[in-house]
Order: structure tokens, then C-alpha cells, then sequence
């Protein structure tokens, strides 16, 4: 992206930033295979997300569902003298409503889509707020601007109906009208080499998925490894990583208490462990900037340019690769297995070796078990003499 785009998309800009941009191959999703572009600076993520992947297509790879796509917006109202009366009065008037939603954005009822329902809550607290949700179908948009349109559209008319006055209209980017699924089924042969071993680690990996079902502090570890992978691909596609991981994370709340987003369980009828993950995945695949950086259209162009419910479909399934990748690495070899040679890769770069001397230099830091970076300049010191 060049400096005169970026200065029409944020402010104050003072030039671009780069990240490493590379490629997941052999996804699986729906019988269609897919190279997934990744956008992430965390060593092994990429080279995890490629194991697992290869592994879940052998197995057969994934099946992911979008159960709906629409957006939900939502004007707060408060002072509202008679609530449950105010309440009947604007379920009443939805015909109504959801026609001046539409007038006020008129290009996506042509496109297709458009305002599909509205209901209203009474939220009690420290302050009452009565809370008229809108529910939007925005095809291929992420669809902020829509809503946040649609729903300044209301507002005059809502306050008049309940004479109450209304606080915002927003979108909320818990989108629980977007979620999506998807599931794998790996054979234990596909664990290990050995029989016994490979359904000892399925075993192991249930385990880890009920210890983050349970305990919070695991679960935020569990949920951060998933989307090592969602907000590689989300940021490699021009989406709103921030507005998934909020949502995402309000989801996993959603029983009360905070647990992780995938479930891992046993069929060993069949001998297979069996994941699964929902998430709410409101991606977009027009609007905002995607259309703007060049390296976001070229993500679109190697996925295929999918629609947005494939385009989740993807993410999702990318999600619960990684999380296998990281659950199965936890309980067999260790985490840091995989991460020594990668950490002891970008220590050489940091001590400022060349290119033909990062191999030797990584031999010496794996062979020592020494990973910080005084050792690594002082061995890069001794290759030169």
C-alpha cells in the first residue's frame, strides 16, 4: 500500500508497515482445497497451521456450515415512563420500521439484502434502557456504515413512539446472526505412527479441551492459539480482526463464564478424535479497504474470490487447524519444541548475521539449548574469526 493510499484511509500517516505475508496450503473445506494467505510475525503459527492442515485433509479435511448472515444494530433508549406499553407499541410498528431502515439505505435492498426483523428487550440496571435490536442482512459487507445508517434513521421515530429519549444506535460486533461452524474428524493413525500412541494423544487433546472449558485462565491461552490463525487470514483478507476477536470473545462468555471456543471429543467406535468450533465470522469481502491494498486483493484472488459465507467458512476451519496444531504439540512434545529452531532463527537475524551465516549460527543456539541474544552475538563472533 503506498503512502498517498494509507493518508486516505487513517490520519497523521507517516508512511506503511509491514508484516510477513505467506502461505498455508492443502485446506480442505467442503471437498475444495484452498491456499490460505496468512498475514502474522509470531514464529511456528504458519509452520503449524500447515501440519495440522495436511493432516485434517488426509483425514478428510473439514465441513463448516454458516448457519445465518445478517448483522444485528441496536438503539438504546432510556426515560422511558412506560416500557412494556412502549415496547407493544414499536413491535407494532416493525412493517414500519424495517421499511424506513430500507429507505434509508436503499443500495443493499437492490443488492439483495436489506433490514429483515427487529425486536426489542428491557434491560434492567442502575439505569433501565429499553433496546430495539435490528437484524440486517448485508450480503458481502461487513455492513457498519448500513447499520449505523439505518439505525440514525430510527431513532427520531423510536423516541416518538416510546416517548423515551434514545442514548446511541450502533452496531453491536457480537453478530450472533453470523455464526459459523466447522468440524474435522481425524483417525488416530493420523496421530502418531504408533496405534496405541496415536489414541493415547487424542486422548490427551480432550482433556486439554474440557481443562479449557473449565478454567479461564487456560481458556483465554486456548482461544488466543485459534486466533493465531483467524486474524492471520482476517488481516491478509482486509477484515476487521478487532471487531471478530470481540465478538469471538464475548461468545465464549456466553454461558456465564469465559471457556474456549473449540470442543475436542472421542468416537471410538470409529477410532477418530472429532473437533468442532462455532464462531460468529461476519466477514466481508466488499467495502471498507479491501479493495484499496493491493496485497488484500491478491489474498481474495488466491482464495478464489469467495463469497463472504465461504470466506468464514475458511477462517473457521483455519482456526480449529491451529488449535489442533497447538493442542497436539502440548500434549506430546511441548510447545517449545517447535518454537526453538524459529526463535533461534530471528535471534540470529537480531545479532546481525548474513544469510549464510543464520544455518550455522541456529545449529549452534539448538545445540547449546542457549536462546537469548548475548550468546548469539558472541557465537556469530567466533563463526567470523
Amino acid at each position: 500500500m503506498s503512502v498517498t493510499v494509507g493518508d486516505q484511509l487513517s490520519e497523521n500517516v507517516v508512511g506503511t508497515f509491514s508484516l510477513p505475508y505467506s502461505l498455508v496450503p492443502e485446506v480442505l473445506v467442503n471437498g475444495q482445497e484452498y491456499t490460505v494467505p496468512y498475514v502474522t510475525e509470531e514464529p511456528s503459527v504458519v509452520a503449524a497451521a500447515s501440519y495440522a492442515s495436511k493432516i485434517i485433509k488426509r483425514a478428510g479435511g473439514f465441513t463448516a456450515q454458516v448457519h445465518q448472515r445478517q448483522m444485528i444494530g441496536q438503539v438504546a433508549l432510556y426515560q422511558v415512563a412506560e416500557p412494556e406499553q412502549a415496547q407493544e407499541k414499536i413491535t407494532n410498528k416493525k412493517t414500519e420500521l424495517l421499511e424506513l431502515a430500507n429507505q434509508a439505505y436503499p443500495s443493499i435492498v437492490k443488492r439483495g439484502g436489506g433490514a429483515r426483523d427487529l425486536h426489542v428487550e428491557q434491560i434492567k440496571g442502575e439505569t433501565d434502557f429499553l433496546v430495539v435490536y435490528l437484524h440486517v442482512d448485508t450480503q458481502e459487507a461487513m455492513g457498519a456504515n448500513m447499520l449505523n445508517t439505518m439505525l440514525e434513521a430510527l431513532k427520531p421515530v423510536l423516541e416518538e413512539l416510546c416517548q423515551g429519549q434514545s442514548l446511541m444506535g450502533i452496531l453491536s460486533n457480537y453478530a450472533t446472526d453470523s455464526l459459523v461452524t466447522a468440524s474435522c474428524r481425524i483417525a488416530f493413525r493420523y496421530l502418531s505412527r504408533q496405534k496405541d500412541q496415536g489414541r493415547e494423544i487424542a486422548e490427551k487433546i480432550t482433556l486439554a479441551s474440557q481443562f479449557a472449558q473449565a478454567d479461564p485462565y487456560r481458556a483465554a491461552t486456548h482461544n488466543k492459539g485459534i486466533f493465531n490463525g483467524v486474524d492471520a487470514i482476517l488481516i491478509a483478507t482486509g477484515n476487521d480482526w478487532r471487531a471478530i476477536e470481540a465478538g469471538a470473545h464475548a461468545f465464549a462468555s456466553r454461558d456465564g463464564h469465559y471457556q474456549g471456543l473449540s470442543c475436542w471429543t472421542l468416537d471410538l467406535e470409529r477410532e477418530e478424535l472429532v473437533g468442532e468450533m462455532t464462531l460468529p465470522m461476519p466477514v466481508a469481502t466488499k467495502g471498507g479497504s479491501i479493495g484499496l491494498n493491493p496485497r488484500v486483493v491478491l489474498s481474495h484472488e488466491l482464495l478464489g474470490n469467495p463469497s463472504a459465507k465461504e470466506l468464514a467458512q475458511i477462517i473457521v476451519s483455519i482456526g480449529l487447524a491451529q488449535n489442533f496444531a497447538a493442542l497436539k504439540a502440548l500434549v506430546s512434545t511441548g510447545i517449545q519444541q517447535g518454537h526453538m529452531k524459529l526463535q533461534a532463527k530471528s535471534l540470529a537475524l537480531l545479532a546481525g548475521a548474513s544469510e549464510s551465516e543464520v544455518s550455522p549460527l541456529v545449529e549452534r543456539l539448538i545445540a547449546d539449548k542457549t536462546f537469548n541474544l548475548e550468546t548469539a552475538q558472541r557465537y556469530l563472533e567466533n563463526l567470523r574469526s
